[in-house]
């Protein structure tokens, strides 16, 4: 066999292929004893036909045919290895000469993964949100913590903010009651907004056995959108008790036995989560500068693909779970179809673009995902499943992912690198370390907040490297 390679663009190739007819046998003698198995011919037993009579009986074009289809993907491939290509997708296939004992001749034109080159990246420089926990924002956790074990009480006065309300609810759309449009005994929050808008303004003031009517467009049901005319009946009103803040509370709250070394845990917890924010912020204005510095040819069929699996996965997973169809998701955002499209095929190129650069950074510094590595981002996205590790693993082995997966966390790696290269500042013009060289746990989240980054931009349920594995 002897092949050649023709550029057509960057991203997609023309391969020449010619195969000297000898180098077809193999394929020759399967495709016989396929068509053995499949055909009957009186005087002969099942499999022992001689090829002879399947020539004459059948054509020797059919038995051609089979074996050609056979083998056109074991030569396609030997094309490939040879000339180092990283193909993405089904290639197109084209035979171009098939003499019998002589020649098979075809090209296969595919797109290709572009080459990349990677730029020196240490002087990125970006700028995060400092790191600052006030005396208010520890107050309000503390307060929230208190709020969940807040009692309440049955009052005889008028409904006021922050109480608890048992209400009836009846709905009418044109003077009819809706058949979905009556609930009973329905516990309330008064200020909390998880109910009807102008609800609040209603039940305030009123005491138990006190109603009211009021307009509201309804959220869901089978009048969705429809304004209709609301009447509430109160027929219980609850003060909420908030416990006092003091040593008693924190031991009943936490395994603290003072509210002061509460409160200092609850400051603790949240500069804890603000420097996850802060790294995370960190990584993605890092991407973007790496993204800038980089240019990626983008190849227009897998950008279409691309395309077509994010809304595929929004309209039929995301928006389905949450009932909504794709025009009224557009309508709540207030977007066009055509701005719409404009932002998904933006976010498609950002996302493939992703993808060869830190794939393409992995080969540069040579990075390899361990074991440890991989169980770790394992059980994150069996956590995020909501599944367990062993079930998401089976999953996973079963459906052949786990080379997605290992892409997931090399690529993380490289982000990890870069940012660790990256100058970061925050803010009051502090320089923010964020490398991972201090123990083996901070690597581990330093890699997996990164892989997670990542996953967020790409977002297409590992499209690229599912083609290429085709």
């Amino acid at each position: 066999m002897k092949s050649a390679v023709e550029t057509l663009n960057p991203t997609r190739v023309r391969l020449t292929v010619e195969v000297p007819f000898e180098e077809l046998k193999d394929s020759l003698d399967a495709a016989y004893k396929k068509i053995n198995q499949q055909v009957t011919v009186k005087g002969f037993r099942k499999g022992k036909i001689p090829a002879r009579v399947i020539d004459q009986r059948f054509g020797r074009g059919a038995v051609l045919e089979e074996a050609v289809n056979d083998a056109l993907p074991k030569f396609y491939t030997e094309a490939v290895n040879e000339a180092d290509l990283n193909p993405l997708g089904q290639p197109d296939v084209d035979i171009t000469e098939l003499k019998d004992g002589e020649l098979l001749a075809f090209t296969a034109e595919v797109d290709i993964r572009p080459a990349i080159e990677i730029p020196d990246y240490s002087g990125i420089e970006v700028t995060v949100d400092a790191v600052e926990v006030s005396d208010e924002d520890v107050e309000k956790s503390v307060e929230q913590l208190r709020g969940r074990f807040a009692t309440t009480k049955d009052v005889e006065r008028a409904a006021e903010d922050g109480d608890v309300v048992t209400i009836d609810l009846e709905a009418k759309v044109d003077g009819e009651v809706l058949e979905d449009g009556v609930a009973q005994d329905v516990s309330y929050t008064i200020g909390s907004g998880e109910l009807l808008e102008g609800i609040d303004e209603a039940v305030k003031g009123l005491e138990a056995g006190g109603e009211a009517t009021f307009t509201s467009q309804l959220k869901g049901g089978s009048a969705e959108g429809k304004d209709a005319e609301v009447t509430v009946k109160v027929t219980k009103v609850q003060a909420r008790e908030l416990p006092e803040l003091d040593d008693e509370f924190a031991g009943l709250a936490s395994e603290f036995d003072t509210i002061e070394e509460l409160k200092a845990d609850s400051r603790k917890r949240l500069e804890n989560m603000k420097q996850y924010d802060q790294a995370t912020q960190a990584q993605e204005r890092v991407l973007e500068k790496l993204l800038e510095l980089v240019e990626v040819p983008i190849p227009e069929k897998l950008l279409a693909d691309e395309v077509q699996t994010r809304k595929h996965n929004l309209e039929h997973h995301q928006l389905g779970q949450m009932g909504l169809t794709i025009e009224k998701y557009l309508e709540i955002q207030g977007k066009t179809v055509e701005e719409f499209d404009a932002e998904t095929a933006e976010q498609a190129i950002k996302g493939i673009k992703t993808q060869f650069v830190l794939d393409e950074l992995v080969n540069k510094e040579k990075l390899n995902v361990n074991q440890e590595e991989l169980t770790e981002h394992l059980m994150r996205r069996a956590a995020s499943s909501g599944m367990s590790p062993d079930q998401f693993a089976q999953a996973v082995v079963e459906g052949g992912q786990v080379p997605m997966l290992v892409g997931e966390v090399a690529r993380g790696k490289a982000l990890a690198a870069v940012v660790e290269a990256a100058k970061v500042t925050d803010t009051n013009g502090e320089v923010v370390d964020l490398s991972d060289d201090e123990d083996d746990e901070n690597a581990e989240n330093a890699v997996e907040t990164a892989a997670e980054t990542v996953e967020n931009v790409v977002e297409a349920d590992g499209e690229i490297a599912a083609d290429e594995a085709k």
